[in-house]
């Protein structure tokens, strides 16, 4: 019986098959679903009250090369979040257990295939607006891959091109309806900010994974205090977009957005200081995350009018 025993506990154990099903949702675990959601959500929203403000619902909702840009976005972004996955395979069994288990259910070689697939479709999505689209998605893709491949590696390097990646999509929709008003360009700067603060917590958090990879991050190669009084100068910076936006009445009732920054901000900051552990740095990383979505959805009331009539114009 005891070798019996032995010879079981001995034998190979043959990998466990997934459903397709299992297989969607790691894949939706890996393309960080939430994510893109939020991303369309975005971009369609700052296209109806912000890009082109004089166009009824019905003419941007309709609109096929708006789709079609859309649509790329989503590919792009999710191969990009599939080659980032690939490259922090090792740091993340540290850094989240849990989801790399998930993630893990689909093979590598199956994601890098379906990574391909994705970029290719992307692209194609982009040419049917026009070459020019085709090429700005083209250029993403390779400024992806060259993140996740090289500049991931250069701490401030890395802070300013994950943070101008995540950014780059909204200037597909920026450049296809030709709106280069100030407004924009100071909403972005916020964004911009608040993106860097992202990703300095979210490097706070991850800085064990850093550590054990020899992955050189803000927080690894400089300190948790340095990040801590980066973060505090990014939240400070902030303040002069969000003063010049409240001199602007276009943004109507946004104004009451940036007023709820104001006070999240300063909750935000006494907790950073008091923050020592991957759970203070999780709450904080949620906050932020909250600041974002809120945010995308107050874009609604840059001018509440619009909404009514827009949809009596459909």
């Amino acid at each position: 019986m005891d070798l019996l025993k032995i010879s079981e506990e001995n034998t190979p154990k043959k990998p466990k098959k997934y459903s397709y099903f299992y297989k969607f949702l790691s894949m939706l675990s890996v393309v960080r679903g939430y994510n893109i959601v939020i991303i369309v959500l975005a971009q369609y929203l700052a296209a109806i009250f912000i890009f082109s403000p004089d166009k009824t619902l019905k003419e941007i909702l309709f609109n096929l090369d708006l789709y079609f840009l859309v649509l790329a976005t989503i590919c792009v972004i999710a191969s990009g979040y599939i080659i980032n996955n690939f490259y922090d395979v090792e740091k993340d069994v540290i850094n989240r257990p849990l989801k790399s288990k998930i993630d893990n259910i689909v093979g590598q070689k199956t994601k890098l295939n379906i990574y391909f697939l994705l970029n290719f479709i992307g692209v194609l999505f982009a040419f049917l607006v026009s070459w020019r689209a085709a090429l700005f998605f083209s250029v993403y893709i390779f400024l992806i891959w060259f993140y996740s491949h090289k500049l991931h590696k250069y701490p401030l390097t890395r802070l300013f091109s994950a943070s101008i990646l995540a950014i780059i999509p909204f200037f597909a929709i920026f450049i296809y309806f030709k709106n280069f008003s100030y407004i924009i360009f100071t909403h972005a700067a916020f964004l911009f900010l608040v993106l860097m603060i992202r990703e300095l917590i979210k490097d706070l958090e991850n800085i064990k994974g850093d550590l054990a990879q020899n992955n050189l991050s803000v927080p690894v190669k400089y300190g948790e205090k340095f990040t801590k009084i980066l973060i505090l100068l990014l939240v400070v910076f902030t303040l002069d977009p969000i003063y010049f936006l409240w001199k602007y009445p276009e943004i109507g009732m946004m104004k009451y957005y940036f007023y709820f920054v104001g006070i999240v901000f300063v909750l935000f900051l006494s907790i950073l200081w008091r923050a020592k552990n991957r759970k203070d740095y999780l709450i904080l990383h949620n906050i932020v995350k909250i600041i974002i979505l809120i945010g995308v959805l107050s874009l609604m009331l840059i001018d509440t009018s619009v909404i009514i009539q827009r949809l009596l114009k459909v």
